[in-house]
């Protein structure tokens, strides 16, 4: 759990999951990039970590305009010189039907969760290279593994990035470059209230179970042993986690639970 002097860039850092990895790699001893689109919130996340103005910058990103990405890693090599841990955690989940989903919620939530993350390693990838290190920390989530209703394009978007990633992890191992991915299930974030609906506004409420989820801080805890340890993969949650295997071992048992249990609004 020693990340000193560690250069950590996290995206979607000013809430969540996001705000709870910069709080715990800070005490761990890394200096932080910060990215997100809300650099108020930004700001606020900076001020709050025990570290000096030099070991943080801010450094606002919006995933769907991957044409400035170059440049924003321009700036990181000028604050740190380096990147040893780049942290995909922005991102937006869903709420609607499939019926009722025009194709360009799909096309805006993959642009933001599998491509955005796509063109941010691609344009890192390069100073790891060099360095002879590095690592990626990919947050998917559950359903990465498995589709539940009303989350379409985001089940899609998290299992793409399995798929890529797990192909990168592959191709790097030999320049001591490794890949993290990290599937949380129930977290307390505001996830739900940000997803978008078959309209494309925001969902605007907490779902009962993320409600009673596990606390974003613990997340981080866990996340964080896990890059320590070196992990390929690490599925996060509470009992819901079950399903993962219920998938693996019984995955009929699953489908009916899921028809069953999780019916579509």
């Amino acid at each position: 759990m020693n990340f000193n002097q560690q250069v950590v860039w996290i995206t979607g850092a000013s809430s969540g999951i996001g705000e709870a990895l910069a709080q715990a790699f800070a005490q761990a001893g890394a200096s932080l990039i910060l990215s997100a689109r809300r650099i108020e919130e930004l700001e606020r996340v900076k001020n709050s970590l025990p570290l000096s103005p030099a070991q943080v910058l801010v450094l606002p990103i919006d995933l769907e305009k991957p044409e400035t990405f170059p440049e924003l890693v321009q700036q990181v090599m000028d604050a740190f010189n380096r990147i040893d841990i780049l942290v995909h955690n922005g991102g937006i989940s869903q709420r609607g039907l499939v019926k009722a989903s025009p194709l360009a919620l799909d096309q805006k939530i993959m642009a933001v969760n599998y491509f955005g993350a796509v063109a941010l390693t691609k344009a890192v990838l390069p100073i790891m290279l060099a360095q002879k290190s590095g690592r990626v920390v990919v947050i998917s989530s559950l359903v990465g593994k498995f589709g539940t209703p009303m989350r379409s394009a985001y089940a899609a978007s998290k299992h793409a990035l399995h798929g890529f990633f797990d192909s990168l992890r592959s191709e790097v191992w030999r320049d001591n470059i490794r890949v993290t991915i990290v599937c949380p299930g129930y977290i307390r974030t505001n996830i739900s209230i940000n997803a978008l609906t078959e309209k494309g506004d925001k969902h605007n409420r907490m779902d009962k179970n993320q409600e009673k989820g596990m606390a974003p801080e613990r997340c981080a805890t866990l996340i964080l042993k896990a890059v320590a340890a070196n992990k390929e993969e690490v599925v996060i949650g509470g009992k819901e986690i079950l399903a993962v295997y219920l998938k693996r071992f019984f995955p009929g048992l699953l489908s009916w639970a899921l028809k069953r249990f999780m019916k579509p609004a």
